[in-house]
């Protein structure tokens, strides 16, 4: 079976709180746990009013707290808004609070607009290109020390939090092959480069000390519920969010609509047909046929599976007939 890993932005809906989607995000991780899920990853944002896992570390920590044996980790870390040994001290401290629960994605993109990505960083002199640079600084001070080393994470050093590469576009894929890491690509928001990323991760790869062989994980939209019409209803708070998004105008998640896909005009639904294009959305026959279809297509090692629903009770059922779909496979 290929197992399913939870990404989770902690959604804050129109009219809600960062309080009330933490606790969601929570309780969607304790039922995750229990259906059999592998992973449960949050993702790091900044200045979006409808995700609430900016500070990633500690949101990690609030869901570890709270469950007991659901990896969980970052998807991921945005690591140019960071220094490499905050970002190490931090993860050290989670593996020592959960030890062999925690997982560290890291990513280049800043998470946030070029406004934002200064206010993080105070100014952008942190290069996105010294990427692959940073991220062997951070494995440095998670492995063992060794003589004369000057800098040492505390807590960190020695504790070896597993590192995944992430990447919506060709130059994740090699760095991860590069490197010899685990690789997952946003094929759930940005599908365009996914085979070829795919293509060249596997054929470039590099047997590390972490890992011997490639292993892929791809992102995937699941928006399930007891009938095709309902699930493409539930379907239209993320499309809507995402145009919102790609507008200039990122808010909370608002309620789904009826017929908002047809209202669109065609720019907006040709942007959302690619956007889509890696998603099951239907009745749990419905996706049942389209996870299988997209995983003999692409052979991945997981699926990453994300859902951005507002009623939290749909989305956990959405997230429940993901996982009976997962052992039925």
């Amino acid at each position: 079976m290929i197992p399913f890993s939870v990404l989770d932005l902690s959604p804050v809906t129109e009219g809600g709180n960062a309080a009330q989607s933490l606790r969601n995000t929570l309780d969607l991780a304790q039922h995750a746990e229990e259906w059999g899920y592998r992973r449960y990853w949050l993702a790091e944002h900044h200045s979006m009013p409808g995700i609430a896992s900016a500070a990633t570390s500690v949101v990690i920590c609030h869901v570890a707290t709270g469950t007991r044996t659901i990896r969980v980790g970052a998807g991921g870390i945005m690591l140019p808004n960071h220094s490499p040994l905050i970002i190490a001290e931090q993860f050290g401290t989670l593996e020592s609070l959960f030890p062999g629960r925690i997982d560290l994605g890291l990513g280049r993109a800043p998470g946030s607009d070029q406004t934002t990505a200064q206010a993080l960083r105070r100014n952008l002199a942190s290069d996105p290109e010294q990427f692959p640079q940073d991220v062997m600084e951070l494995m440095g001070y998670l492995a063992p020390a060794v003589p004369g080393q000057r800098v040492l994470a505390f807590p960190g050093v020695g504790t070896q939090v597993p590192i995944w590469i992430l990447g919506s576009s060709l130059f994740g894929a090699q760095v991860a092959a590069a490197l010899g890491l685990p690789f997952a690509f946003a094929s759930h928001f940005a599908p365009a480069m996914m085979l070829q990323a795919i293509d060249i991760y596997r054929a470039r790869f590099r047997a590390s000390a972490q890992l011997e062989r490639p292993h892929l994980m791809l992102g995937f939209n699941i928006f399930a519920a007891e009938s095709d019409a309902q699930a493409r209803f539930l379907s239209t708070s993320m499309q809507q969010a995402f145009v919102n998004l790609r507008s200039g105008r990122p808010a909370q998640l608002p309620p789904p609509v009826e017929g908002y896909h047809e209202q669109l005009p065609p720019q907006a639904k040709a942007l959302l047909a690619d956007v889509l294009s890696c998603s099951a959305i239907g009745s749990p026959e419905t996706v049942r046929s389209a996870v299988k279809a997209f995983i003999e297509r692409t052979r991945p090692d997981e699926l990453m599976i994300t859902a951005q629903i507002f009623d939290h009770s749909a989305r956990l059922r959405s997230y429940e007939i993901a996982a009976d779909i997962q052992k039925s496979l």
